[in-house]
């Protein structure tokens, strides 16, 4: 049962840092993956074919693979206020130097530059989460954070969508504004981050004593009976299975996730749309998705159940992609990718309460990167796939079933997964996982 210091503290931390922390990660998202909407443009007048333009998208997780571990060690080490205001910082200014490409090397370089810094502002907010919120909590929470991506497109698409159509405006073209345009907001917010985040719960002066005495006493509790927590090597965690298994179940969701950012606005606009009507109906699938994700997150803390709801989400969104591939109606292939939607960001916060069940500390800052890491590889693999195909095909079809395999594989992989225990229950410290 719910006591009212616990309602209390958590209303209050939500508050302060959930809303704050949407409007960060609505930024990183949009600014990474804004390129498939400048793509409808910006191809044809730079001469990017299908399959450089994938290979240019992925490139970004290659560097942002590499730098991802070390970027989120350094987070646990100098706190999150300096290191993610660091990272907005970097982003905003490589995100706004896109508009500056001029064909596909300098495509190349741009993306890995990005990759590199924005590498460690995700897993990094994850892992920031589980310092202030007890595990009871963990789902919901990154679910509301995590809204950020479909809403970053529900908002994001007609805007963009928008934004081309400055082409000429003061002698730029329309990609090159949306560029500029959506990465100022990620300079701006990086100041704010450094003066308005808190490290860490016994810094936080606007809680009162009570909550914040409260606060530390159960995550402190949750930390002792982890089996495993403080300095764990790196190579130990890379190797190790659980860890391993969760990666490779990301990397399907977030295959999935990229062909759709990377490649919905091309297939949409294939119905004989403009770019502004392409903006808005990317709504859809969008909404569809924010909705999914904030009703299956609850659902999951409220059954204190992790594996077969994120089965499940990866089934839906795998199966309706493979409907959405082989339909040719545009209707019924706008309700199938609506479905993949639900499916995709049903699973993705969900798969994030998995590594702090059995880890915390730097040890759970490790496997969070680790997961993180290895499982945006296929940010790599999926577009450069989806496009190579494109390119050799014709058609998106190919690359689409392609993705939906490796959902159904992350799919598989989570049913295999040992059993962990769910988390304790909320307002009880010291209660046991079932």
């Amino acid at each position: 049962m719910t006591t009212d210091i616990e309602a209390r503290t958590i209303r209050r931390i939500s508050w302060r840092l959930i809303p704050f922390l949407i409007v960060c990660y609505f930024i990183a998202y949009l600014d990474r993956v804004n390129v498939g909407f400048a793509s409808l443009t910006m191809n044809r007048d730079l001469g990017i074919s299908a399959t450089a333009y994938g290979l240019g998208a992925g490139l970004f997780f290659i560097t942002y693979f590499i730098f991802e571990v070390p970027s989120n060690l350094a987070l646990e080490k100098f706190g999150a206020r300096r290191w993610i205001a660091r990272i907005m910082l970097s982003w905003g200014v490589i995100s706004g130097g896109m508009a500056f490409i001029g064909g596909e090397t300098s495509f190349y370089i741009m993306r890995l530059l990005l990759g590199a810094a924005e590498a460690g502002f995700f897993p990094g907010i994850i892992f920031y989460l589980t310092l202030w919120f007890p595990a009871a909590y963990r789902a919901r929470i990154v679910s509301l954070f995590m809204v950020a991506i479909p809403l970053s497109s529900v908002i994001g698409s007609p805007i963009s969508g928008l934004l081309l159509e400055m082409d000429g405006v003061l002698g730029f073209k329309g990609w090159q504004w949306l560029y500029v345009i959506e990465a100022l907001p990620a300079v701006v917010l990086s100041v704010m981050t450094y003066f308005y985040l808190t490290d860490r719960p016994a810094d936080a002066k606007w809680l009162a004593a009570d909550e914040r005495a409260w606060l530390e006493q159960t995550l402190a509790a949750e930390a002792a009976r982890s089996p495993r927590q403080g300095h764990v090597p790196l190579t130990q965690e890379i190797l190790n299975p659980r860890v391993l298994a969760i990666a490779v179940v990301y990397f399907g969701a977030v295959a999935l996730l990229y062909a759709f950012g990377f490649f919905l606005p091309q297939i949409f606009k294939g119905f004989g749309l403009t770019n502004a009507q392409t903006g808005f109906l990317m709504i859809i699938p969008y909404a569809v998705g924010t909705v999914g994700m904030l009703w299956w997150g609850k659902r999951s803390d409220a059954k204190r159940e992790r594996r077969y709801h994120l089965a499940a989400a990866l089934a839906c969104a795998s199966l309706c992609t493979i409907g959405a591939a082989l339909v040719g109606d545009p209707i019924v292939k706008v309700l199938l990718f609506s479905g993949a939607a639900l499916g995709i960001f049903g699973a993705l916060p969900i798969t994030w309460t998995l590594p702090t069940e059995t880890l915390s500390g730097a040890a759970a800052a490790g496997a969070i990167a680790v997961v993180n890491s290895i499982g945006n590889l296929s940010g790599f693999v999926a577009p450069y796939a989806v496009g190579a195909i494109k390119d050799w095909t014709g058609s998106f079809t190919g690359g689409l079933l392609l993705i939906a395999c490796a959902g159904i594989v992350g799919m598989i992989t989570v049913l295999r997964l040992s059993h962990t225990g769910a988390p304790a229950a909320a307002g009880r410290v010291g209660a046991p996982a079932e």
